[in-house]
């Protein structure tokens, strides 16, 4: 293996993605040791097989999904400042930071707003802004799997979209996803505590 520096001035440019993610040199040099510890040949990327041999993602229901938002528009690769995007949506909410924020800086892709669009994103599969009855089907069956049957599953999956689908569309719209996700506490549910 070569030599693998720990200065952070060595990440390929890393003030552009300190300021888009919010983490802190610690936590973004650590970051980087980790894609190039999954980075064994030494590619300067990551392909989908080398996100794969994350174990938390080889075991999620939704482990396919998530690499695949590594991958946008059919892309085989993801450098560092992709996959440092990515993990940033699931960098905890610091309050302090979150009040000293200027409001005319764009949205931190850590807000509870842009955590609900990559939550949103995992379900909306033919990304067409809507989760259709299918869409919902399919995700609920990777999260439950064996352990109910077709029939509970159809009926669990047609309560959901009936509950949150204020339009009668038959979809879920992202507000609608939003407005029913207003009680869950989705900045702890989407936050890794090692990601700050």
């Amino acid at each position: 293996m070569g030599s693998r520096s720990s200065h952070i001035a060595l990440i390929p440019d890393v003030d552009h993605i300190l300021r888009e993610t919010g983490f802190s040199q610690a936590s973004l040099l650590r970051l980087y040791h980790r894609f190039q510890a999954l980075d064994k040949d030494e590619k300067g990327y990551l392909s989908r097989l080398d996100l794969q041999q994350i174990g938390a993602l080889a075991v999620n229901p939704l482990g396919d999904r998530i690499i695949d938002s590594f991958f946008p528009n059919g892309s085989q690769r993801v450098y560092f400042a992709g996959f440092a995007r990515v993990l940033a949506y699931f960098r905890p909410i610091d309050e302090e930071d979150a009040a000293l924020r200027d409001p005319k800086q764009p949205e931190p892709l850590n807000s509870r707003m842009n955590k609900l669009r990559f939550a949103f994103q995992l379900y909306d599969l033919d990304r067409d802004g809507k989760i259709s009855r299918n869409e919902m089907l399919q995700v609920l069956r990777l999260m439950v799997g064996v352990q109910v049957t077709d029939e509970q599953l159809e009926s669990i999956t047609d309560r959901t979209v009936q509950e949150a689908d204020e339009d009668g569309d038959g979809a879920v719209s992202f507000m609608e996803f939003t407005k029913s996700l207003e009680k869950m506490n989705i900045e702890q549910k989407m936050s890794i505590r090692i990601l700050k």
